[in-house]
């Protein structure tokens, strides 16, 4: 009996890791096809990652009932606890993650894009890369338990940082109309919030690998 316990927690780890790996793949699809979307003003792309978002808050709960259950009734104990424990850290900023590209695809209905500078435009589409390389980093990090990643991770996200600061510069130059400027300083707060999230994903990474938050 005892032994058949242990096969099913240890199964319901590989279920849970599998999830977890479909959520970042989500995620840093999402982001780049948000990006596509919303500088074409390609609405039915748009709607099409409006509606995938229900998948990663589905995967989302999914994996958190599943985590619950392993801590109320497995008493999981040293790389196993640290594991659980950091999922249920790592699954809100994914599901948060979905969220924003969301918010990014959703403004290709209003035909944003259209009224950009080129400049402006270069520098959502540079945004949009870096995020995305980000976030296929974490993914590829979070698979291969590579805590390291959690510094190149921060020194991606000083360059999407710099990136926000230039574009923000532009949206006040008075080049844009205000409601389109206004507009356009949410994107660019979306790919800020989104560049921390991974950051966050990569510490918590390097505590499943390490056990430890920084360093």
């Amino acid at each position: 009996m005892a032994e058949d316990l242990r096969v099913g927690f240890h199964r319901e780890l590989e279920e849970i890791d599998q999830k977890v790996v479909q959520l970042f793949a989500l995620v840093s699809e999402g982001l780049s096809a948000a990006t596509d979307a919303f500088l074409a003003g390609d609405r039915e792309a748009a709607k099409q990652l409006i509606d995938r978002d229900k998948v990663i808050d589905s995967l989302y709960v999914d994996v958190e009932e599943i985590v619950y259950r392993q801590l109320a009734t497995q008493s999981p104990m040293a790389g196993d606890l640290r594991f659980l424990l950091s999922v249920l850290r790592i699954v809100p900023e994914l599901e948060r993650s979905g969220d924003l590209a969301e918010h990014i695809a959703a403004r290709a209905a209003r035909g944003v894009a259209s009224a950009l500078t080129p400049r402006i435009r270069g520098l959502v589409e540079q945004m949009g890369l870096v995020g995305t390389e980000m976030w296929r980093m974490a993914a590829d990090a979070y698979a291969e338990r590579d805590g390291a990643a959690a510094t190149e991770l921060n020194e991606r996200d000083d360059e999407l940082d710099e990136l926000h600061v230039s574009l923000t510069a532009e949206l006040v130059s008075g080049q844009l109309t205000v409601p389109i400027a206004l507009e356009m300083a949410l994107v660019a707060r979306f790919y800020e919030r989104l560049g921390d999230h991974a950051v966050n994903i990569g510490e918590r990474i390097r505590y499943i690998a390490a056990g430890s938050l920084s360093g």
